[in-house]
């Protein structure tokens, strides 16, 4: 059902799709209100306004009243009644039908409504089996997903509820039908939920909305777990649905934590078989010791034993270039990880000495400390996974439709985290086509990296100039600052692994963003190159063409 509702799937596509006249009447109105296709076929119709405003079926005063027929059927039925019948009527033609209705009441809204089935007499047979197997089909569906289905409305109040999703919470299906759906929420949520909804039909802006995430959830025996919610938006007539599909990730969770105290078993037997080969090199170095020896005091064995050496020597120079490039790797991860680890175990321990709640500011202080920390962190280990799947070639390039002035916004928001003081990033889009067709996720890496190279590298109270313009199927991105700029002997070496330049060896870095972005843009089948000079800035020009699909 999850997939279902990722699609797209809503309750107005299937009232397009059904093979027979749909018609929804409010019975307090006493008017139709919405048609289907089929239904506008069946009396030659052109459009679903005109016909429900000037049709057969509408109470308007200047057209011939078939309807009254239809209105003496249906008024004395109550809420809980459906019925059948057969009136005649006239379409836009002029010809009369004999038409076959069947009413039901529809479920889950505040106002009564009828949903009328309307057939041909010559079809009733074949369009009333076509029907009952809809009517099965999406039973079958909703009833017996495995997944929970909640169908609340625009106040929160849940209208329908399956029974996968009564299972999952604790719950009866009496029990929670019109109760607010917030009793399912752990606090805070429990609490803001309303607002979430309120702010979500007045700005149209919505966070979980056609996108999916994981949320917890609260059972009635009080316990809690986690699901993953997939939230889809339905509209009949002004009214606002909400549907929800709840996926169980209890099980998964579960076997995420057996994977990492795997994970730690496996790291220990490493460090145990490591300490096991480390006194087997040693003894391999004192035995080749005593055979040096050996060797040294039988004359007959010297030049045996030089030609050896001269042997080991070209093969370490052989290996010298791998040898070093492990060598900067390792240095440079000891160093670049030692700093955020100190910083983290230093402002924990503070942590633990501001016991009083006068001191929420020094507390305060050293979270953020440790915030910073792990995002480092996490830069660098994601820097570290970039730079390996692009090795083993498993990044694929995914294009898509969007448009890059959203994403021009979008990163230049997400890097106001990470100015100094008085820094400010200054954008200037010129719009072309509405849309480009390129891989969003790798440009929007590449735009990231160099922009927080720009900020890192640049001081206080300084700009980062972010320019883009889009001409017909290319987009050319420029990123300026004013920092310290790269020397020029250096700058041969800017797009190498671990390459750090001499007058950056006191601001944190792993030596591999440039390195990415220059991959990612080949990827993408563009350009990148750059003008610098020591102590003034740098700039970065990018030109990126794509194919339309």
């Amino acid at each position: 059902m999850i997939d279902l509702l990722e699609k797209g799937f809503d309750f107005n596509h299937m009232f397009e799709r059904m093979p027979i006249g749909m018609l929804v009447y409010s019975v307090a109105r006493q008017k139709p209100l919405k048609s289907n296709q089929a239904l506008l076929r069946l009396f030659d119709a052109d459009t679903e306004e005109d016909f429900l405003m000037y049709g057969p079926f509408s109470n308007a005063p200047r057209v011939p009243q078939p309807f009254g027929k239809l209105q003496e059927k249906l008024a004395p039925l109550s809420r809980n009644e459906s019925n059948n019948f057969t009136i005649e009527t006239r379409a836009d033609d002029g010809s009369y039908k004999a038409l076959h209705v069947t009413t039901f009441l529809v479920p889950a809204l505040q106002e009564p409504l009828l949903l009328l089935l309307f057939l041909d007499g010559w079809q009733k047979r074949e369009s009333a089996q076509e029907l009952l197997q809809s009517q099965k089909t999406l039973e079958a569906v909703i009833n017996t997903a495995v997944d929970g289905i909640i169908i609340i409305n625009e106040n929160g109040i849940m209208q329908m509820v399956n029974r996968a999703a009564s299972q999952l919470f604790g719950y009866d299906k009496e029990e929670m039908h019109g109760q607010n759906v917030h009793i399912l929420m752990p606090s805070p949520h429990t609490e803001q939920h309303n607002s979430y909804i309120n702010n979500y039909l007045k700005s149209g802006i919505g966070k979980i909305i056609g996108i999916g995430r994981e949320v917890e959830g609260l059972r009635k025996d009080g316990s809690r777990f986690p699901f993953k919610l997939g939230v889809s938006r339905v509209e009949l007539e002004g009214k606002v649905l909400f549907a929800g599909v709840v996926h169980d990730l209890t099980e998964q969770k579960r076997a995420e934590a057996r994977i990492l105290h795997l994970n730690k078993q496996l790291e220990q037997k490493v460090e145990e078989r490591t300490e096991k080969l480390t006194e087997v090199v040693n003894k391999l170095l004192q035995s080749n010791i005593k055979l040096e020896r050996e060797i040294k005091e039988r004359k007959a064995a010297e030049a045996a034993l030089r030609q050896n050496q001269e042997e080991l020597r070209r093969s370490l120079e052989k290996e010298k270039e791998l040898s070093e490039l492990k060598s900067r790797f390792v240095s440079m991860a000891s160093h670049e990880f030692r700093t955020p680890l100190t910083t983290i175990a230093s402002s924990a321990e503070l942590l633990g000495l501001y016991t009083e709640s006068g001191q929420q500011e020094k507390r305060d202080k050293h979270l953020r400390r440790i915030q910073s920390a792990i995002t480092n962190l996490t830069g660098i280990l994601g820097d570290f996974l970039s730079l390996s799947k692009l090795e083993e070639g498993k990044i694929q390039i995914n294009p898509v439709y969007f448009a890059v002035e959203k994403l021009v916004e979008e990163v230049a928001e997400e890097m106001q985290s990470l100015l100094k003081p008085g820094q400010k990033i200054q954008t200037d889009f010129q719009r072309g086509t509405s849309e480009v067709y390129l891989d969003k996720k790798i440009l929007k890496n590449v735009f990231i990296n160099l922009l927080s190279n720009a900020i890192k590298y640049s001081g206080e109270n300084s700009t980062v100039y972010f320019k883009l313009a889009q001409e017909e199927q290319q987009i050319h991105a420029t990123i300026r600052d004013e920092g310290i700029g790269i020397p020029k002997e250096d700058q041969k070496y800017l797009f190498t692994r671990f390459f750090r330049a001499t007058n950056s060896v006191n601001i944190q870095g792993t030596g591999l963003g440039l390195n990415i972005v220059k991959r990612y843009i080949d990827l993408l089948g563009g350009k990148i190159r750059f003008e610098s000079k020591e102590g003034e800035g740098t700039v970065f020009f990018i030109k990126v063409t794509w194919d339309r699909k």
